[in-house]
C-alpha cells in the first residue's frame, strides 16, 4: 500500500504542466516590463520619487517606513542625518534632511 502511495506522489510532482505554467508567467512578466519601458510618456518610479521634496526632520535620526500603511511600506529604516546633503532611504528613495534651528 505504501509503495502505491509513493508512486502516486512521484507521478503528481513530475507533472509537465507545472513547468509550462511557470514559463508562461515569466513570459508575461517580461512582456509587461518591455511595454512599460517603451512608454516614455509616463515617469519612472525613480523620477516620481525624486520629485518629492526632502522631508525635514528635527533631530539626527529619521525613521522611514515608506508609507503609513504597513502593507504599502517597507521595513523600518533608521537614517542618520549628520551629513549636509539629504540622506536617502535605501528601500524607497525618500530623502531626509535635518532641520537646524538658529539659537539667537
Amino acid at each position: 500500500m505504501a509503495s502505491s502511495l509513493f508512486r502516486t506522489l512521484i507521478r503528481s510532482t513530475n507533472l509537465p504542466s507545472t513547468s509550462r505554467s511557470l514559463s508562461l508567467v515569466s513570459g508575461q512578466i517580461s512582456n509587461h516590463t518591455a511595454k512599460w519601458m517603451q512608454d516614455t510618456s509616463k515617469k519612472s518610479p525613480m523620477e516620481l520619487i525624486s520629485e518629492v521634496p526632502p522631508i525635514k526632520v528635527e533631530g539626527r535620526i529619521a525613521a522611514c517606513e515608506g508609507d503609513v500603511n504597513p502593507a504599502l511600506g517597507h521595513p523600518i529604516e533608521f537614517i542618520c542625518l549628520d551629513l549636509k546633503e539629504p540622506a536617502i532611504c535605501k528601500y524607497c528613495g525618500l530623502r531626509y534632511v535635518q532641520v537646524h534651528h538658529d539659537h539667537h
